[in-house]
């Protein structure tokens, strides 16, 4: 995307014939690439789609949408068709019509106003939700003033900061102080720094079944589904309302059985690429690699009855299998727990000063609207998948970790148990505030009274932190020596606090890309739960232990395993109670579910 967008020509090819040195001739229209020493082709590639070329030439795939758009209503002020066919190279749409949708197919459908699209069909979904963070969103900024845009065309955007208000440099409070009205002035939603990760907001404001995308990797939505792109295509969302998209084709990740003793989500995250890898379907050599997930959308099924919170830790992994999108089908109840929290917490966003208000108020109807009519899409039983790949968790009977430093790389506990462990991180967009309480209650049952490792805490939100301090945990992990951090990205970020350089880290963020959370440092990605008892244990526990330390949370899933339900706790009840929904918003909230 973000290629495409600077108008530069991506090329995919096998490039095992090129060695660092070679001079070649790239011939785009031939498909061919030739060593100039020999004269000979080494090799041969597609195009991804016949409008590549117009984009290069356009300077980028935005100055292409617009400048087509301008030359179609020219004509038609000329008296001339709306055509440029004869101008520009448009979309092709596929030759093949697939018997049935996938879920994402579908919800993109409806964003396009028909049943569904097809893989390789380009298509302009309507964007109701666009995410933008601190680290991109000058950039977002500064494209949003190059469309002269005054006023968002999407239904809610939205700001964070959470990459840099922990660390701040003098440039990023510059922009702590002038981002939030730029956004809010053209009627977007700024969040506070300090306020917690972007993806742990802006999940609570998503209307099911709907198109967005944001600046962010990590943009992967519970409910409906996200297609995350560069700074310039997500200004183009926010400001235009739509989104250029060449529909990716879909894998099908189907759990079955039940999930056994000890065995946490991060596991299943984990048992996707791992299951990829015994099937062929994935591999961790760089050279060659296969990866049947890149570039298409991750659907997966199995898993109905998650909550929203716990669905994303799996749609937010997506994006370290290199996917395009993820969808997750969930049941109803889940959802509708979901939104009637989220209503009260957007209310409480209002009495509390957060703007737009009028945005928010929108969104508050729309989440209404569905409530009053509860219903979710689901793909057709003859949808076509790239792959599907089955999933037993009746087989799952022991933690699965990814491997220092590539987060494809997965094994059993049973197989690293031992290694020595330096520091502990429990935080990022992969966490809630369960995993927080379960750790806390491991960590208020050692026997020591110091740690052998060095514990980072930091929860994914202001009100994360709020509860947990409320209940005591942040007296738990004080106690135990952990390093607290201001709610947000943390170490995950990569560019801000770091551990050790040359350590062994256990982490519960996202990705484990080589140096990325210290110089030289081995850093094993697995649950909150794991994470904890590597904390105490100053290494990687054996399966019998660990199942020890986990038999005690297990015990008490049902107190530790609750969700922040703000429609539950009267702070935000009291406040949300003092908060009026306009009709003028709840008639354009209307006319916007309808489409």
């Amino acid at each position: 995307n973000t290629m495409e967008d600077s108008g530069a020509l991506p090329i995919e090819m096998d490039v095992s014939n090129l060695n660092t040195g070679d001079v070649v001739d790239i011939y785009p229209k031939e498909g061919e690439v030739v060593d100039r020493a020999c004269d000979e082709v080494i090799a041969k590639f597609e195009l991804k789609t016949n409008v590549l070329l117009d984009e290069v030439r356009a300077g980028g795939r935005i100055p292409l949408i617009i400048g087509r758009g301008i030359t179609s209503k020219a004509r038609v002020a000329l008296g001339r068709d709306a055509s440029v066919a004869d101008t520009f190279n448009l979309p092709v749409a596929p030759e093949d019509t697939p018997k049935g949708y996938s879920l994402a197919q579908k919800m993109v459908g409806k964003a396009c106003g028909v049943e569904g699209i097809p893989p390789g069909q380009y298509c302009e979904p309507t964007m109701t939700t666009v995410g933008s963070q601190d680290t991109t969103g000058p950039m977002t900024r500064d494209e949003l003033k190059s469309l002269a845009c005054l006023g968002f065309s999407a239904d809610l955007v939205m700001q964070s900061f959470c990459h840099t208000a922990a660390y701040p440099k003098p440039v990023d409070v510059v922009t702590h102080h002038t981002l939030p009205d730029f956004i809010q002035t053209r009627g977007g939603v700024s969040l506070r720094p300090g306020d917690g990760i972007i993806h742990s907001w802006l999940n609570r404001m998503l209307v099911p079944d709907t198109v967005g995308t944001g600046g962010d990797s990590h943009t992967r939505f519970p409910l409906g589904v996200s297609f995350p792109a560069g700074s310039g295509l997500v200004a183009f969302a926010a400001a235009t309302g739509v989104f250029p998209l060449d529909m990716p084709e879909s894998v099908l990740v189907r759990f079955t059985g039940t999930m056994q003793p000890g065995i946490t989500l991060r596991d299943l995250v984990q048992a996707i690429p791992y299951t990829a890898i015994q099937n062929g379907l994935l591999t961790i050599e760089k050279k060659g690699k296969k990866n049947v997930f890149s570039g298409r959308v991750l659907e997966i099924e199995g898993l109905p009855d998650l909550k929203c919170e716990q669905a994303f830790e799996l749609s937010d992994a997506s994006a370290e299998r290199s996917a395009a999108g993820c969808t997750i089908k969930l049941n109803k109840e889940p959802v509708i727990e979901y939104l009637q929290s989220n209503v009260v917490m957007l209310k409480w966003m209002i009495s509390e000063g957060y703007g737009d208000p009028r945005t928010l108020e929108r969104r508050i109807a729309r989440m209404e609207d569905w409530l009053a009519n509860p219903h979710l899409m689901e793909a057709d039983d003859n949808a076509e998948y790239a792959e599907i790949i089955e999933i037993n968790m009746d087989e799952i009977k022991e933690p699965i970790l990814a491997l220092p430093n590539d987060p494809d790389a997965s094994a059993l506990l049973s197989e690293v148990a031992g290694d020595k462990i330096d520091e502990v991180f429990i935080g990022s967009c992969m966490t809630n505030i369960g995993h927080f309480r379960a750790a806390g209650k491991l960590l208020a049952d050692k026997k020591s009274a110091t740690l052998p490792t060095r514990l980072w805490v930091s929860p994914p939100t202001k009100m994360d932190a709020a509860q947990l301090s409320e209940e005591g945990y942040y007296s738990t992990f004080g106690t135990a020596g952990a390093r607290m951090e201001m709610p947000g990205c943390s170490l995950c970020m990569g560019n801000q606090a770091r551990v050790e350089p040359g350590c062994t880290v256990v982490s519960t963020s996202t990705r484990n890309f080589p140096n990325r959370l210290g110089q030289g440092s081995n850093v094993y990605l697995a649950s909150a739960e794991l994470a904890a008892i590597a904390s105490i244990e100053g290494k990687l526990p054996t399966v019998d232990e660990y199942m020890k330390y986990m038999s005690t949370v297990d015990a008490t899933a049902a107190d530790t395993y609750r969700y922040l339900n703000f429609d539950e706790l009267p702070e935000f009840v009291e406040a949300s109670d003092k908060v009026e929904i306009s009709d003028e918003m709840r008639e354009a909230a209307k006319k916007l579910s309808i489409l």
